[in-house]
């Protein structure tokens, strides 16, 4: 019973926004098909060598980078309302010409210039986050918004397996068609709400003198804490490149069995996120979370370097899972909570240039580590890394929040 109050409570107090905000990437991530499958789709369908796969997936990466840092900037100027309908809008033409693109350098191209708009949005949003929740929820809402996106996730890759083992142009084109209903849908709801938010804060600044904040490139505290989010994405994003490649080619799975293993991983979140959110504020302090977090992440990997069968493949995914809960939406609220009222913008969009980095890495990284010394080596590797990154997170985090509150104090 005090489990089940515990989950039911964990969804108390957040606000209609931060819901809407939720069905929104919902709707956009159901659509998500495309990601986990672009490896095999340039492997399988397009023949390119592993290797060249890994080189053109970081392109991914790179437009991620640019698009987090432009994204960021440009929030801060003209308000996240605009950002992500624009980026959601944009997005649609440019999947459906993916498939267009059958060479190396075409396919690369195409894949810089969407991740360039659609990572744009993701500073936005978590703006967007930060503005509607209240202060005391503001982990939660960044869990509810990373559930919405996992349930996404759980139906999107699920539904992607079978849909790529008839054609992979169905992928790009739902990708499409979500991001068009997401981006309509979000227009419709916050709008008007955009308006009163812009009256309030106009009101806001005409009452007091607006503090200039430092930018985030010259907080070195920060910048530590966002090259240890980059070194423990690049372990977390195999997920995105190398494990599916493993599966398949290792492992032996089917296409629709990758896409049932990362459906279920997306279901099992939505299922524990909010009340392990819950459990985490409740009993750790935030770097007690994110060294079991990270460290967790880590474990998942370094277990298929001993088997691979399905069970196996399972019990990884749960703990990856379980790793994931404990270290993202925190990672989020780490950063709001370094930020200032007028630059939070700025922070989130260089926090997520970390992970976008990470993007460009991976891919490269994992593959090459798997072309030529196995899977083994890399999922090893991955564990080993993990551990130190999580230890070292268990130390930064307090020493970057204790200096924030100090300063904000004086």
């Amino acid at each position: 019973m005090k489990l089940i109050n515990l989950y039911t409570n964990s969804f108390k107090g957040l606000s209609q926004e931060s819901w809407m905000l939720a069905l929104v990437m919902l709707i956009n991530r159901a659509g998500s098909m495309v990601l986990p499958f672009l490896g095999v789709y340039m492997t399988d369908h397009l023949h390119f060598s592993i290797e060249n796969t890994g080189v053109v997936l970081s392109f991914f990466g790179i437009g991620s980078v640019l698009g987090s840092w432009l994204g960021g900037m440009i929030t801060d100027k003209i308000g996240e309302y605009k950002v992500q309908y624009l980026s959601l809008l944009l997005s649609v033409p440019l999947f459906c010409l993916i498939p267009i693109f059958k060479t190396e350098i075409g396919v690369a191209g195409i894949i810089l210039i969407q991740s360039i708009v659609s990572e744009t949005f993701r500073p936005a949003n978590s703006v967007a986050i930060t503005k509607y929740a209240k202060p005391e929820n503001i982990t939660r809402a960044f869990s509810l918004n990373r559930m919405a996106v996992n349930l996404g996730f759980s139906i999107g890759p699920a539904l992607g397996g079978i849909l790529s083992a008839i054609s992979y142009e169905f992928l790009f084109f739902s990708n499409a068609f979500a991001a068009l209903s997401a981006g309509l849908m979000y227009i419709w709801f916050f709008a008007k709400r955009n308006k009163l938010a812009k009256v309030k804060a106009k009101k806001v600044k005409e009452a007091i003198v607006i503090k200039k904040e430092n930018s985030p490139y010259r907080d070195g505290k920060f910048l530590i804490y966002c090259f240890f989010c980059m070194l423990f994405s690049i372990c977390f994003f195999q997920l995105f490149s190398t494990l599916t490649i493993f599966y398949k080619d290792t492992a032996k799975l089917s296409q629709q069995n990758i896409g049932y293993i990362l459906g279920y991983s997306g279901f099992l979140i939505v299922l524990l996120e909010m009340g392990f959110v819950q459990i985490a504020e409740k009993y750790f302090s935030l770097a007690v979370t994110m060294l079991l977090g990270t460290f967790i992440c880590g474990l998942s990997y370094a277990m298929l370097a001993f088997d691979y069968s399905m069970i196996t493949l399972l019990v990884s995914m749960t703990i990856l899972c379980i790793g994931e809960i404990w270290t993202l939406p925190f990672m989020s609220t780490i950063t709001a909570l370094r930020s200032g009222e007028n630059n939070k913008g700025a922070y989130m969009g260089l926090n997520g240039i970390s992970f976008s980095i990470a993007f460009i890495i991976t891919p490269y990284i994992g593959t090459m580590l798997a072309e030529r010394f196995g899977f083994n080596a890399l999922w090893i590797g991955t564990g080993v890394l993990a551990t130190f990154i999580a230890v070292a997170l268990y130390f930064i985090v307090p020493w970057m929040i204790k200096d924030k509150k100090e300063k904000a104090i004086n």
